[in-house]
């Protein structure tokens, strides 16, 4: 994962994508055991276009020049399947500012913080995302009162409390 995250790096450093952060199952494995996933979710913020909406074109566009193709909502990079997804909402543009620079190995990087990481799941509602709360709540050093705060902002207080009774 190392070679993808330096090619993300090196998008972010030329204005391709703006901020990026770890999400998803691979976001959690930065704070518990490590999970299977088949994707590395990367929460971006995407250049502005003159029109003011937003695309992935211009990355994507980036990408397949550097040699790299997509795989269904997917880009193959480096031999790891990436899912670019806009920080579109408010939440997901909190948890971006928020992301804690960190290191895979000797790459820099940035993560979306546990509590974002169970707010989003909590906001997202899958089975997969409630099986990933349970993970980080076990075993993710986590500020319960900024999490209570950030669910309280983001009206995802009920849906919490209805999965943690």
């Amino acid at each position: 994962m190392e070679p993808t995250l330096t090619v993300l790096n090196t998008l972010e450093r030329e204005g391709i994508l703006g901020r990026y952060a770890i999400a998803g199952a691979m976001g959690a494995t930065f704070y518990t055991e490590p999970v299977l996933t088949f994707d590395l979710d990367v929460i971006v913020v995407l250049p502005q276009t003159t029109s003011g909406l937003l695309t992935l074109t211009p990355l994507y566009e980036a990408l397949r020049t550097r040699g790299y193709m997509e795989e269904g909502e997917c880009v193959d990079i480096e031999g790891v399947p990436v899912q670019f997804l806009p920080a579109y909402n408010a939440l997901l543009e909190e948890a971006l500012k928020e992301a804690r620079d960190s290191l895979y190995q000797q790459t820099p990087t940035r993560v979306l913080r546990p509590e974002h990481l169970v707010a989003v799941a909590v906001q997202t509602g899958r089975d997969k995302d409630r099986l990933r709360v349970g993970l980080l709540r076990d075993q993710a050093e986590m500020d319960h009162s900024y999490l209570q705060k950030v669910l309280c902002r983001h009206g995802l207080l009920e849906r919490w409390t209805q999965w943690t009774t």
